[in-house]
């Protein structure tokens, strides 16, 4: 059973080396990519005061932190529920940063001792959407996603949104496994799929108008710039007929 936890974190500031802190935890599980509703969601008291910006960005006071657990107190309600998941993070760096900083201070070791793996949810939709903004605020309007309640960051509601968003960024990955009637992973190579002979179909062919081909050629263009020059149609374009004499 493939156990995997979206986690997000709201922070003091940018920067764990310098002493800022983890002040809130949103986790949403999954099961075999479908959403348990065993979620975890803590505040915790940073022990010192966000910064302007990051108040800015989180909303949350230093007033309501204060009588907050610390770290120390909820860690290992933490890495009990982290246990051997594996994380999906939106920039992972930044939030893996800050909770092997917090573990250091509690000498517990790094993340990568508690967890089977991080996947990080911005490199993903950079390589998917090469050139396109990918902030999660970006890729909700892109896969349909409704975030509409998100007017500051929150962990929980963003962790909640990132599962929605990774489940729309890797549908392909479970296609044959939907609408299976709840049958199991074992039994889905009993299901009976009915074969469709394709000769007795015509097959209509149809031609792209000159602007859709103008179009297209302009969105290869552009996708050829985001990656600076690394499409794969761009090697294998026919070479122009030789001038002849």
């Amino acid at each position: 059973m493939s156990r995997q936890i979206v986690l997000d974190t709201e922070t003091t500031g940018l920067s764990p080396e310098n002493g800022d802190r983890i002040i809130e935890i949103g986790c949403v599980e999954l099961l075999n990519r479908k959403l348990t509703g065993r979620n975890l969601h803590l505040y915790v008291n940073p022990e010192r005061d966000s910064d302007e910006g990051a108040l800015k960005v989180h909303g949350i006071s230093n007033e309501f932190l204060r009588d907050k657990p610390k770290f120390a107190a909820i860690a290992n309600e933490l890495l009990d529920y982290l246990g051997g998941a594996e994380l999906i993070i939106h920039n992972a760096p930044f939030d893996i940063g800050f909770l092997n900083k917090e573990l250091e201070r509690l000498n517990r070791g790094r993340m990568s001792d508690h967890v089977a793996g991080v996947i990080d949810s911005l490199a993903m939709a950079k390589e998917m959407f090469p050139g396109k903004r990918n902030s999660l605020d970006a890729l909700c309007g892109r896969l349909e996603v409704d975030n509409s309640g998100r007017t500051l960051h929150g962990a929980l509601l963003d962790a909640e949104l990132l599962a929605d968003v990774y489940i729309n960024m890797t549908r392909g990955q479970d296609a044959l496994g939907i609408d299976l009637g709840g049958q199991s992973d074992n039994d889905v190579h009993r299901v009976s799929v009915p074969v469709v002979d394709l000769s007795t179909f015509t097959l209509q062919a149809c031609r792209a108008t000159d602007a859709e081909r103008l179009a297209h050629d302009a969105l290869l263009a552009d996708l050829d710039k985001a990656s600076k020059g690394k499409t794969v149609w761009r090697r294998h374009e026919p070479l122009a007929p030789a001038a002849t004499a």
